[in-house]
C-alpha cells in the first residue's frame, strides 16, 4: 500500500511538472519536431528573400544559401538560447520574459551581421550601418510576429484546457445522487451479515467519490483508471446481485500509460444501466484492454437491450434520462480524449450478436510537451 501511494505521489508530481512546463508561451524549441520546423520555415523566408530581389536571370543560388546560412545561424542559436533559459523565463511574467526574448533575437542578429560582415564579401559592405539597420528590421518585424503567434497559440491551449477541465467538472458531477443512496442501502443491509464486504464496499466508494474531486490533473494512470472503473462495478454487483457478471481481460505491457480521468467509468455505468439494468435475468460486462502496434485498445461490451425493456426500464425508473446522458457521456469522453491526443485517438460504438461494445483507442506513445 505505501509503494502504491509513493508511486501515485510521484505520478502526480510528474503530471504537475508538465503542467507547469507547458504554462508558458515560448514552446520547447528543443525537440526535434521543432528544430525541424524551425529549419523549414527559415529555408522558406530565404527562398523568399531570393525571390523578391532583383536579378537578371534565374535564382541567384550563391545569393540564397549565403542568407540561408546567415538565417540558419540566427534562427538555430536563438533556439538554442530560448530553450537553454526557458525555465528560468517561465519564472518571469510573460512581458518581461518577451521582452528578454526579442532582446535575445535583436542581440543575435547583431552579432552575425557584424559576423558576416567580417567573413564574406558582401555588396554591402561600403554602407555597413544600413546592412546593420535592414537585417534588425527584418529581425524585429519577423520575430515579433513568431513572438506574437506563440503567445496567442499559448493562450488558445489554455483556453481549450480550460475548456476541458469544465468537461471532466460536468462529467463528474454526473455520477448520478441516486447511485450513491443505493450504495449506501446496500452497504447497510451488509453490515450485520458481512462487515467485512460491507467495509471494503465503504472504502471502495469513497475512492470513486474521491477520483470525482479530483479535477487538477488532465491524464491519470490508465491502471488507475481501471481500477476506478472495477470499484463502480463491484459497488453496483452489491445491488444487482447475481444479475452483474463482470469479466476482465487485462493485457498491458507498456508502463506509465494514462488515459483522462473519469473515461471508463461513465461508460461502465452505461454498460450496467442499459445493458445490464433492464434485463430480469441480467448479463456479463466484459472489459479488455490491449496493446497493438502503436495505440492502446479498450473494450467495454454488454448485452444491447431490446426497446420494449429500455422503455420498460424507463417507465421503472422515470426520473432518469439515459438517452440523454449517454449522449453528454459519449460526447463528453470524445471532446476530451480529441483534444489531448488529437485525430489518433477514437471513440466508437458497435453492436453484434445482441452485444454492445464501446471501443476506445489511445496512442501509445504518449508525449504531451506541446
Amino acid at each position: 500500500m505505501k509503494n502504491q501511494r509513493r508511486e501515485k505521489d510521484i505520478s502526480d508530481r510528474e503530471l504537475s511538472a508538465i503542467d507547469l512546463r507547458d504554462d508558458f508561451f515560448i514552446p520547447d524549441l528543443c525537440r526535434v519536431q521543432a528544430v525541424f520546423v524551425l529549419l523549414l520555415l527559415t529555408e522558406l523566408v530565404c527562398f523568399l528573400f531570393t525571390l523578391v530581389r532583383p536579378m537578371d536571370y534565374g535564382i541567384d543560388w550563391q545569393y540564397l544559401g549565403l542568407i540561408s546560412i546567415f538565417g540558419l545561424w540566427n534562427v538555430f542559436s536563438c533556439a538554442a538560447m530560448l530553450c537553454l533559459l526557458r525555465t528560468t523565463l517561465s519564472r518571469l511574467r510573460t512581458t518581461s520574459a518577451a521582452i528578454i526574448a526579442y532582446t535575445i533575437i535583436l542581440l543575435s542578429v547583431t552579432v552575425y551581421s557584424a559576423l558576416a560582415l567580417h567573413f564574406f564579401q558582401l555588396e554591402q559592405v561600403d554602407a555597413p550601418l544600413l546592412f546593420f539597420l535592414r537585417n534588425l528590421a527584418i529581425a524585429a518585424i519577423i520575430g515579433g510576429i513568431v513572438l506574437r503567434y506563440f503567445y496567442l497559440e499559448h493562450q488558445r491551449r489554455a483556453q481549450k484546457q480550460a475548456e476541458l477541465r469544465a468537461k471532466l467538472e460536468a462529467l463528474q458531477s454526473r455520477i448520478r445522487p441516486h447511485f450513491l443512496f443505493n450504495s449506501l442501502n446496500s452497504i447497510a443491509g451488509l453490515i450485520m451479515v458481512d462487515p467485512q464486504k460491507a467495509e471494503d464496499a465503504i472504502l471502495d466508494l469513497s475512492e470513486l467519490f474521491r477520483a470525482t474531486l479530483r479535477t487538477d490533473q488532465l491524464l491519470i494512470p490508465l491502471q488507475e483508471e481501471l481500477e476506478m472503473c472495477q470499484k463502480y462495478l463491484n459497488i453496483e454487483q452489491l445491488r444487482l446481485g447475481d444479475r452483474l457478471q463482470q469479466h476482465w481481460h487485462i493485457e498491458l505491457t507498456t508502463p506509465r500509460l494514462r488515459i483522462p480521468p473519469l473515461t471508463l467509468q461513465p461508460l461502465a455505468e452505461n454498460a450496467v444501466y442499459h445493458g445490464i439494468q433492464p434485463l430480469p435475468a441480467g448479463g456479463i460486462i466484459t472489459i479488455e484492454a490491449y496493446e497493438k502496434g502503436d495505440f492502446v485498445y479498450i473494450l467495454i461490451a454488454n448485452p444491447a437491450p431490446t426497446d420494449s425493456q429500455e422503455k420498460s426500464r424507463h417507465d421503472f425508473d422515470d426520473d432518469q434520462k439515459p438517452h440523454q446522458g449517454n449522449k453528454m457521456a459519449y460526447g463528453n469522453i470524445e471532446n476530451r480524449i480529441m483534444a489531448i491526443f488529437g485525430q489518433q485517438a477514437v471513440l466508437k460504438t458497435s453492436i453484434s450478436d445482441g452485444i454492445y461494445t464501446v471501443t476506445l483507442r489511445i496512442p501509445r506513445q504518449q508525449d504531451f510537451n506541446r
